[in-house]
């Protein structure tokens, strides 16, 4: 016999098992034990949440012979016969491939006719939003003034889809979605039922990977116990079957952000996808992360509200206190702009990365938000003793822009080296074979000259600056230089100052070069 879907298995077969939908169940058990049943019904909700299956029940409760406090007996004859599909009282459509005129036309002809057997026919129609407006309009007919012996089940996830004239037609119930508690707690009882053994860790996470649907926690626990067949399911498993990552992983990915140490927070992100982790759902854990970090520093009573172990909330009281409130909701901006551009982008890699450097260079952002992270940034610089010092000595104040005159041009005090004159003539060509991101950026980088004779390249903004000076892309410069002139030269990268001309900065050796060339043409 071929294996059954954990999600199909489990189907609830009586109002007693559906979980989380209480409000609703309650409902239309009254209905039905009174024979207070309406024509039209409106089920709407995320994915998941029990739409079509309280419908299929409902369908079943209503004809049943012998109805059990609301619900169907699953014992008499109709019961049985809606349950394998044999019932011709219980029609199901799916509105996305049937949502023409014609097809309604067909039901609307069909409920002329009284159900052979039981009382009522129910017609149960999924994703009716897809419907077409002509579809509507020859469904409101028959909603308007249906026989007593028909009811109509709509069910869809986007009810701001449906003409108000349908539905003000029908009794709207919507189905919320499933707390991480009653989905933990249905998925451990059935792992008891199959006695499969899990780790309680393992068995939160797929419910809150789930995000309120019942039906995509079974299919996630599903996969898990597929790939670790015959073994106990552990919070481990779990993180690698779903291209998940460790809370612990966040933790340090954080602290790193918030000590704006660019090359250990890319070093940690290209670890992550090393290991094959889902960017995606890394993206969306993270900004989890950040949303948890944001309560517990708001409020010192959140121990209810979060879904965490006691150590990862010391953890998180912890790092509450190293960072500012203001500067989480700018994390958690970034992070959330990020998880929508990480749906459609082809470089998925390059985006979180630059989302990374975001968060550690708030100097980049003309946003009011990064301001905060920058003063906080310039306040550690002079903690540590590290001065903006101006020329004639005096601590400069950030944002203290001076005239020309009183900032003098930087000037060459001593001769080039060869080596460096010739790595500058020939730069563009050198960069024209770097590999692609680096060839992007070189494009447009500026040349001049660092101590002990080093070739200074000089980028338009820090992310750039960040990018290019990694150990590994300077040494991919160096053996470029290296192929093209046969000599070795020191490399070193920078960013431009913000707010002041590369010349007001830097010697462009680029222009001293052509000058001499051209002096000595004449």
């Amino acid at each position: 016999m071929s294996y059954t879907a954990l999600y199909r298995k489990f189907r609830p077969a009586e109002f007693e098992d559906v979980k989380g939908q209480d409000h609703i169940i309650t409902t239309l058990k009254n209905q039905i034990k009174a024979g207070r049943i309406g024509h039209a019904y409106l089920f709407c909700g995320t994915r998941g949440t029990g739409k079509t299956t309280v419908a299929k029940i409902f369908a079943r409760a209503v004809n049943c012979e012998a109805p059990q406090d609301g619900s169907p007996c699953k014992e008499c004859a109709m019961c049985r016969s809606i349950s394998t599909g044999a019932s011709m009282n219980v029609i199901e459509i799916d509105a996305a491939s049937n949502n023409g005129v014609d097809n309604i036309r067909e039901i609307r002809d069909e409920v002329s006719y009284r159900p052979t057997a039981g009382r009522y026919k129910v017609y149960i129609i999924d994703e009716v939003h897809m419907l077409s407006i002509g579809a509507f309009n020859a469904l409101l007919k028959t909603l308007e003034e249906p026989p007593e012996y028909v009811i109509f089940i709509l069910a869809t996830t986007e009810a701001h889809k449906i003409p108000i004239t349908i539905l003000s037609r029908c009794q709207r119930y919507d189905f919320k979605r499933i707390s991480i508690d009653t989905i933990a707690a249905r998925l451990t009882e059935l792992m008891a039922k199959e006695q499969v053994e899990t780790e309680e860790k393992a068995i939160r996470y797929i419910a809150k990977a789930a995000d309120g649907s019942m039906r995509d926690a079974l299919s996630l626990l599903d996969q898990c116990i597929a790939f670790y067949l015959g073994e106990k399911l552990t919070y481990e498993h779990v993180l690698e079957v779903l291209g998940a990552v460790d809370t612990d992983v966040f933790s340090r990915l954080l602290r790193e952000i918030i000590a704006q140490d660019v090359e250990r927070v890319l070093e940690t992100a290209d670890e992550l996808v090393m290991q094959g982790r889902e960017l995606s759902q890394l993206a969306a854990d993270f900004t989890w992360y950040l949303r948890n970090l944001l309560l517990v520093k708001t409020s010192d009573r959140m121990e209810e509200v979060l879904d965490v172990s006691a150590e990862n909330l010391v953890q998180l009281k912890e790092e509450a206190r190293m960072i500012e409130p203001e500067v989480l909701l700018r994390y958690i901006r970034i992070f959330s702009e990020l998880t929508n551009q990480l749906k459609y982008a082809a470089q998925k890699r390059v985006i979180l990365e630059v989302a990374l450097i975001k968060l550690c260079c708030p100097q980049m952002e003309a946003r009011d938000d990064s301001v905060i992270d920058r003063i906080r940034a310039l306040e550690k610089r002079v903690e540590e003793g590290v001065k903006p010092i101006s020329g004639d000595g005096e601590i400069k104040a950030p944002g203290d822009r001076r005239s020309k005159k009183e900032e003098p041009k930087p000037q060459l005090t001593k001769a080039l080296a060869e080596e460096v004159k010739q790595a500058a003539s020939n730069f563009r060509a050198i960069a024209a074979e770097a590999s692609g991101m680096l060839r992007t950026y070189l494009k447009q980088a500026r040349l001049s000259v660092g101590g002990q004779d080093q070739l200074l390249i000089v980028l338009p903004d820090e992310m750039a600056a960040a990018v290019v000076g990694t150990e590994e892309r300077k040494q991919e410069i160096k053996e470029l230089i290296e192929k093209k002139l046969g000599k070795s030269v020191e490399v070193e990268v920078r960013a431009a100052e913000s707010g002041r001309k590369f010349e007001d900065s830097f010697v462009d050796i680029e222009k001293l070069i052509n000058m001499e060339i051209t002096i000595e043409d004449e």
